[in-house]
């Protein structure tokens, strides 16, 4: 059976937006966020981080590091009974300086193939699932992927909402505070008969 997933940035929505996360000591979890993660886990929601991480290419850190992090990510979730189901990033941007991964990719957001590669993974019930990001990128992989952006004004989020997106084609379908408000508006909202439009 499908169930809905909600696609998470994680740099400055799951966790305090440090620039570059190049040591493991600058991964912080933003408060509330591994809450949130327990009630989409607890609504039956996939819960699914999509990132970009053109540090690699960039040569700023090895791609193990974004691994380690990741590990240490999910084992503090873990430690507050929060699970993620998957986690999915793009290590790519052209003209990097590591000829392996500086190339031009479906997978760096905008872009939807890390949405793709997850539906390859899982079943997922598209038209009742989201993206929640805080940057007008994450809006746009939404709309790309024909499905509600949910903006948080942590991270970039509020200087995106007052400089960017007012004239950006790719507009919020809601705007939360942070992360748990989102996914409690989600929840309560619940399945929607014309869910799968992004406004």
């Amino acid at each position: 059976m499908k169930r809905p997933a909600i696609f998470i940035d994680r740099d400055g929505t799951v966790n305090e937006q440090m620039g570059y996360i190049n040591h493991i000591n600058r991964f912080v979890l933003l408060p509330g966020s591994a809450e949130a993660i327990r009630l989409l886990n607890r609504h039956q929601y996939l819960a699914i981080v999509v990132s970009n991480q053109s540090g690699v290419a960039r040569g700023y850190f090895p791609i193990e590091l974004v691994h380690e992090v990741h590990d240490y990510m999910e084992r503090s979730l873990m430690r507050e009974g929060a699970a993620l189901d998957g986690i999915f990033f793009c290590p790519h941007y052209p003209g990097g300086k590591v000829s392996e991964y500086s190339k031009a990719c479906d997978c760096r957001k905008p872009r939807t193939g890390l949405i793709e590669e997850a539906c390859r993974q899982f079943a997922i019930d598209m038209p009742g699932s989201y993206v929640i990001g805080d940057h007008c990128t994450d809006m746009e992989l939404a709309g790309n992927s024909g499905l509600k952006g949910i903006l948080v004004k942590t991270g970039y989020g509020l200087g995106d909402l007052k400089y960017v997106l007012p004239n950006h084609p790719h507009q919020p379908f809601h705007v939360a505070a942070d992360l748990l408000d989102a996914v409690r508006w989600i929840v309560r909202r619940g399945p929607e008969p014309d869910a799968g439009t992004n406004r």
